[in-house]
């Protein structure tokens, strides 16, 4: 058998552990998440669920990782606690299955840098994204996504996936920097910035229940938590590495990431008037910013700059989240990585058909992942760590570390008790938010979304709003 690959730096592990983090939900979904949930508001009740409860979650996933030095579910055969390897398999099928609509998503994408270059969707932006999010239209761009995702992975760890990342995070941070600075030239930019940073405690207090478990999630779903990603990335550790300081700097990044999206979107719509659909939800902002695009001098420079941020945000994540399973099953069965890659790639494209073929099925895709399947994984491995596997977990955390061991005693009763209660309350909301969409038809419902009426209306983006929160997905 092959010698296991490791990072070839402790940075190579940072870029790629950021690179999963930051997806397309930090630069999409975030900032129309933010505006729907009470601006400023919101962005303490996330940056709380961040900090205090995904960053423990982070480190749970890094001691498995590291201390297993297999794949998410081999690890836990390798402390002596088989029977606890499904949980790694309940991340490893999440993330099968969320690649499947995520390069769903992906293949939009490329769709609209293909769009920006051509200007094709400036004239009417809702009809173009009627025409490219699904059909055959979006199953050849989700085809194209998938195999630039697994042209990546068979390069390997180091080659492939470190080497991707060290390039495209880089770039992210660059572009999305140059966006904000240019965004601050825009006419409406004070007034974009006001109603992104403006708190409304009032919205806060009046849907506290839903704004709540919503942070959560956002935080949950940014960070790659519950797909056994962290689990394989820290399986390629050295071990005299500080996961604190690695877990912080990784925390602190996608943050970063996340609040500068929307230092760029918000301007953008309030200078070309579409700020009445920013809060929408995520779902709008292909047809907003698209619409904005077309309305500014330099339109198409600006679109492309832009979705090519979200093209390297995808993939970063994207390829994270074939590694899980490429991993599992070469490192299981013995196949070559290659030839895996290759095999699961195409499994998942093929899984991925029905979401292509309309967002009420890219919907049920995504509830069942993020509302059932990734609460239950993190509470399973919050269990696990906090009262099976608490002393090895302690001192896999204080493995070159200089926090002490004050820190994680502190981080290990944390686990115990207060993420576990965190996430059982985002469980029963997810799970009472799917059984009600169930009731109404939601995921099965033949609903014409993107019909003329609806973008020709004189109140087209109450009526986005309304829509979209039953349909688009709310994407890591």
């Amino acid at each position: 058998m092959a010698e296991r690959e490791t990072w070839t730096s402790r940075a190579g592990f940072i870029f790629a552990a950021v690179g999963s983090a930051v997806g397309l939900g930090n630069i999409w979904s975030f900032p129309f998440q933010t505006a729907a949930n009470g601006g400023a508001a919101f962005l303490v009740v996330y940056l709380a669920a961040v900090f205090l409860i995904g960053f423990p979650t982070m480190l749970i996933e890094f001691v498995i990782g590291r201390r297993g030095e297999q794949n998410p579910v081999a690890a836990f055969k390798k402390l002596g606690y088989e029977q606890w390897s499904f949980t790694g398999g309940i991340g490893v099928f999440s993330s099968f299955v969320t690649l499947a609509f995520y390069s769903v998503v992906g293949g939009w994408v490329l769709s609209y840098i293909v769009g920006s270059v051509t200007g094709a969707y400036f004239g009417d932006p809702g009809a173009y994204f009627g025409a490219v999010s699904a059909g055959p239209t979006a199953i050849a761009a989700h085809a194209v996504f998938m195999a630039i995702t697994i042209g990546i992975v068979a390069f390997g760890v180091t080659d492939g996936i470190e080497r991707a990342t060290k390039f495209m995070i880089p770039a992210i941070i660059v572009l999305l920097v140059g966006l904000a600075v240019w965004a601050t030239t825009l006419d409406g930019a004070a007034a974009g910035y006001s109603y992104y940073l403006s708190p409304d405690f009032s919205t806060l207090a009046k849907n506290f229940g839903s704004i709540v478990p919503a942070a959560m999630g956002q935080a949950f779903f940014t960070l790659s938590l519950g797909f056994s990603v962290m689990i394989a990335y820290a399986s390629y550790l050295g071990r005299d590495d500080s996961l604190p300081a690695d877990g912080s700097a990784i925390v602190v990044i996608n943050t970063i990431v996340a609040l500068l999206a929307g230092f760029v979107v918000f301007p953008i719509l309030f200078a070309t008037g579409g700020a009445g659909g920013a809060g929408g939800g995520p779902g709008t902002a292909f047809v907003a910013l698209a619409g904005a695009f077309g309305a500014l001098p330099a339109g198409q420079i600006i679109g492309l700059a832009f979705f090519v941020v979200l093209l390297f945000a995808a993939l970063s994540s994207s390829i994270s989240l074939l590694e899980v399973p490429v991993a599992y099953v070469s490192e299981n069965y013995g196949y070559g990585r290659s030839t895996t890659a290759v095999a699961m790639g195409t499994v998942i494209f093929v899984v991925g058909l029905l979401p292509a073929l309309g967002t009420n099925y890219l919907t049920l895709y995504n509830d069942v992942v993020f509302k059932f399947l990734l609460p239950i994984a993190v509470l399973l491995l919050a269990l696990f760590v906090g009262w099976a596997a608490d002393r090895e977990a302690m001192d896999e955390l204080g493995r070159g570390s200089s926090f002490g061991e004050s820190f994680t005693t502190v981080w290990l009763w944390w686990v115990r008790t207060v993420v576990p209660i965190a996430v059982v309350v985002t469980l029963y909301l997810g799970v009472k938010a799917i059984y009600t969409s169930f009731q109404k038809g939601v995921y099965f419902r033949n609903r014409e979304i993107l019909g003329d009426t609806l973008f020709f209306s004189t109140s087209w983006w109450e009526n986005m709003g309304d829509r979209y929160s039953k349909t688009v997905i709310f994407v890591f």
